[in-house]
């Protein structure tokens, strides 16, 4: 049975800079904890929230059919919908201090989060603490880092220290971490505040985003349809403007399916750039070159930041190759060779999806881009490729994870055991999976970069048939199996007013290629349009 929470005095602190002094069990509705989080009270967690321990899910209020029923703007729209380069420049010349800041994201998750559904986990309390010493610090003309005082969400994939991380399974629903993943000490270094962790589907592994402890989010664009996953409900609340910026996972597209369904920006780096230490999927078994983690923002910029801050090798991951990153500022477009394709020959995007890559591919021509209409040999191979690692062990990576959690009952069909295949199974997969990235090298040959669709449409209505759906993701799996760099930016709008976003591929550690032409595309075709939330 849920409860309202106490008042302040009886709640128990959770500090993510200095860790947990204690942890409370209560439980409490969203919308009178983040009540409280406007007016500065304590908020050790949102968890308080999840379904009880018999796997009942949380109160929620029903969906209406648009994002805008909502409710009235809160404080600065302008604000809310700044980009983190512009934050810190604000913060930086003292325009805004730090605790303004923290508390206008406060605000704002108090007023979309109760109908999205996106932040599970908030640190109101212990943010606006660090708020105030970060504006102390700054008074005094010292800075903590590139970040000083920029307040974000953390994706609940990833550990955060003093905070429940619960990985979107029952086993860690109320785990908190002594220590956090390494991209998230990275980004403390750098001068950033918790705000909080957001939704994740379990283990990150579906496309959608909802789990048997929190439930669905929803997306801000219309609150019937997905904001995708695994990112979802970091996307969803970067989009609503109640967080800058965020840092999602990537194994098949939960960085760019989220980012293309929310209208905002996300980059998938090379496999081997960002150290997965604390993250639910970590390094290793045969998949290991799929998953990596990368920043969710508001802007390209953002993206270029963020990713200097969190990638390169940790001594922990064996992955994570240092090498040098690239400035996106040299890239000459005139030099560049654009391949472009609009269907994979797997799956048959809308057609406004495919005019609004075409328009994407016509800007870079304009701008002097040597542009052609081309796809890649073998690309129409990916289901089989990726769906044959994913079946060579029936399942079992999926189910060590959930024992290590331990997890007894999990939400997903995908996830119950399957007859386990041969060595020769396993043998195909790597083989299959091999062959399209020899192919798909080979003809990066004549290219430097490539422009596709995300997906075959926009963000479904939910609950959609995610076996139904599978298709239209081998647009994003395809450069899971390569494991190169991808940028999604905001192209255009769809006939429903959902938003369309395209992917930018570049080679293999060429990240800055793929951002300088994310960048352009995002300033010749509009980039984020806040939804009307």
């Amino acid at each position: 049975m849920l409860t309202t929470a106490p008042h302040e005095e009886s709640q128990e602190i959770v500090d993510p800079i200095k860790g947990p002094e204690a942890t409370s069990n209560s439980l409490c509705t969203r919308r009178a904890v983040l009540t409280a989080a406007a007016g500065g009270v304590l908020l050790n967690t949102l968890s308080a929230c999840r379904r009880s321990a018999s796997g009942e899910r949380a109160d929620r209020p029903p969906p209406t059919r648009t994002a805008a029923a909502a409710g009235a703007s809160a404080g600065d729209r302008s604000l809310l919908s700044a980009p983190v380069t512009t934050l810190l420049r604000a913060l930086r010349a003292r325009e805004i201090s730090s605790e303004e800041l923290v508390r206008h994201c406060l605000e704002r998750i108090t007023e979309v989060n109760p109908v999205l559904n996106a932040v599970v986990t908030l640190a109101a309390d212990p943010a606006l603490r660090a708020a105030r010493d970060a504006d102390r610090l700054s008074a005094s003309g010292q800075f903590s880092g590139p970040l000083h005082g920029l307040p974000m969400t953390i994706k609940d994939s990833l550990d955060t220290a003093g905070i429940v991380s619960t990985w979107g399974t029952l086993g860690r629903a109320g785990f908190v971490p002594e220590a956090d993943a390494t991209v998230v000490a990275r980004l403390r270094a750098a001068g950033a505040i918790v705000l909080g962790k957001t939704n994740t589907p379990e283990l990150t592994l579906s496309y959608d985003t909802d789990n048997l402890i929190f439930g669905p989010t929803l997306n801000p664009y219309d609150i019937t349809r997905s904001p995708g996953g695994s990112s979802g409900g970091a996307a969803a609340i970067v989009a609503a403007g109640g967080s800058p910026c965020d840092i999602g996972s990537d194994t098949g597209g939960s960085i760019r399916w989220p980012a293309h369904c929310c209208g905002i920006a996300g980059l998938r780096p090379t496999s081997g750039r960002v150290p997965r230490t604390g993250h639910a999927i970590g390094f290793g078994t045969v998949v290991d070159r799929w998953t990596t983690l990368g920043p969710l923002a508001r802007s390209v910029d953002d993206l270029t930041l963020l990713f200097s801050i969190i990638a390169g090798p940790d001594d922990v991951d064996p992955s994570i190759v240092p090498v040098p990153i690239g400035d996106p500022r040299a890239v000459d477009l005139t030099a560049l060779r654009v391949a472009f394709h609009t269907d994979n020959g797997i799956a048959t995007p809308t057609p406004e999806i495919q005019e609004a890559v075409r328009r994407a591919a016509s800007v870079l021509g304009e701008r002097g881009a040597v542009v052609e209409e081309s796809r890649p040999t073998g690309i129409e191979n990916t289901r089989l490729a990726h769906g044959a690692i994913r079946a060579a062990d029936g399942g079992h990576w999926i189910l060590q994870l959930l024992a290590e959690a331990g997890t007894k009952r999990h939400a997903f069909e995908a996830l119950e055991p399957r007859p386990v295949g041969t060595a020769i199974d396993l043998e195909d997969g790597i083989r299959r999976s091999d062959e399209l990235r020899l192919q798909m090298t080979a003809f990066f040959a004549d290219y430097d970069l490539i422009l596709s669709p995300v997906n075959a449409g926009p963000a479904p209505e939910r609950p959609f048939d995610l076996q139904q759906a599978l298709p239209s993701f081998s647009y994003t799996q395809t450069y899971s199996l390569t494991g190169w760099p991808v940028v999604v930016v905001r192209i255009g709008t769809s006939p429903e007013g959902l938003p369309i976003g395209v992917q930018v591929v570049a080679r293999p550690w060429r990240e800055h290629v793929a951002l300088a032409v994310a960048k352009q595309l995002e300033e010749d075709l509009g980039g984020f349009v806040p939804p009307a939330i």
